[in-house]
């Protein structure tokens, strides 16, 4: 049976809000009269949404909404109007579901704010500051575009980082695969052969045989173990200390570190920026940021301007000595700060770096592909080479 809200002025004058399970509207009409109240509001409420196999919201569908919504309030439709147009069209329905929720709190009177602040898996805190921001300010409109191209700028920042480590990923897993089947299935092949030459095999053959076998013999063991040993780094990697410990090392891996670090500082750069131009405290908006820098390194070192910023002094300063930015971040942040334009200086910054990690994608994809092959071509080379030793010396031996 669904579920009804309503408000209602009593004889006195009074409002009241409450809930009532009834087949239909007019059953909910019916019962406030005959309480001698005058129905004011009555809708439906949201279905809950189900838990269960549901689909994932990608950025792209958060990005296509917030665009229309900004475009609706600018054309001058009253914003719960432009709420139910966008619940109706979402093709999503966790999208579809969040919006009709949020509709209902705007109609009961909360912000749009604090009733977005509901769905943090669609909408983050970024989003939810931003668009209080733009209540306060009277410029909505002007923030969700704001906000539509700053998802689709971190959505695209996240695609490169993404496709650098895809190619490797795949060709590593390729050749572990192609390994794995060679001391299983081929080696053995080969070793029963061997068997029948009455004859001592060369070192490596020996070592190439001596891995096969332990791996047949323990294949489950070492399947096991790299399981726990995957869950316990993973387990080890979400406390704050090994966090810490794990992304600094990645920032000082070669090629990659310096991949991560541009990626990280164009983060954290676009939206610092974003937020003071919308609006958002300097404080506050340092504490999102850090929240969503990605990096454990650079969320410390925020954290540390954050405190030094509310203890009267500048940003630039801690953040230059946390060592964790380039001499020539923190310099144009104290410009920044000097001229009284922060947030363009921020988002200067970040367009560079968004060019800065095009170069480090391209540049990290070059040196690998060689590495890799030359790297993999060894080993599996190597192996062919040893199984083909014994053979090559019972054809010398003929010969001889």
């Amino acid at each position: 049976m669904p579920v009804f809200t309503y408000s209602a002025r009593t004889v006195g004058g009074e409002i009241q809000r409450d809930e009532v399970e009834v087949p239909t509207r007019a059953d909910v009409v019916k019962y406030l009269r005959k309480r001698r109240l005058i129905p004011i509001n009555v809708r439906e409420k949201p279905k809950q949404i189900r838990l269960g196999l549901r689909r994932k919201v990608k950025t792209r569908e958060v990005v296509v909404v917030t665009r229309q919504f900004a475009t609706m309030i600018n054309a001058g439709l009253p914003l719960v109007q432009a709420l139910q147009i966008l619940a109706r069209q979402a093709t999503n329905p966790t999208v579809r579901e969040a919006i009709e929720k949020v509709v209902y709190e705007v109609e009961s009177g909360r912000t749009l704010a604090d009733a977005l602040k509901d769905h943090p898996k669609l909408f983050s805190q970024l989003f939810v500051n931003m668009v209080s921001a733009g209540e306060a300010g009277g410029i909505l409109d002007t923030i969700l575009l704001r906000l539509a191209t700053f998802l689709e700028k971190s959505e695209a920042l996240g695609r490169k980082v993404k496709g650098a480590m895809i190619y490797p990923g795949v060709v590593l897993s390729v050749a572990v695969a192609a390994i794995i089947i060679l001391l299983l299935f081929v080696i053995p092949t080969f070793q029963t052969m061997f068997a029948s030459f009455n004859q001592e095999l060369p070192l490596p053959t020996r070592i190439v045989i001596g891995v096969s076998e332990f791996l047949q013999g323990n294949w489950l063991w070492l399947l096991i173990g790299a399981a726990g040993g995957g869950l316990l780094v993973q387990r080890w990697i979400s406390t704050p200390s090994g966090r810490l410990v794990f992304d600094r090392t990645m920032l000082r891996t070669p090629l990659l570190g310096s991949l991560i670090r541009k990626a990280s500082i164009a983060r954290f750069t676009r939206t610092l920026g974003t937020l003071l131009s919308s609006g958002v405290s300097i404080l506050e908006g340092l504490e999102i940021t850090a929240r969503t820098a990605g990096n454990r390194v650079i969320h410390d070192a925020v954290m540390g301007s954050r405190a030094a910023i509310a203890g009267g002094e500048s940003i630039a300063e801690p953040l230059r000595e946390s060592g964790a930015f380039p001499p020539m971040v923190t310099q144009m942040i104290n410009v920044g700060e000097e001229t009284g334009d922060l947030d363009g200086m921020l988002n200067k910054i970040a367009d560079f770096y968004d060019d800065e990690v095009d170069v480090a994608v391209e540049s990290l994809l070059k040196a690998l592909e060689p590495a890799m092959i030359v790297i993999l071509g060894t080993i599996v080379g190597g192996m062919i080479v040893a199984m083909y030793l014994p053979i090559f010396g019972m054809v010398s031996a003929i010969q001889g």
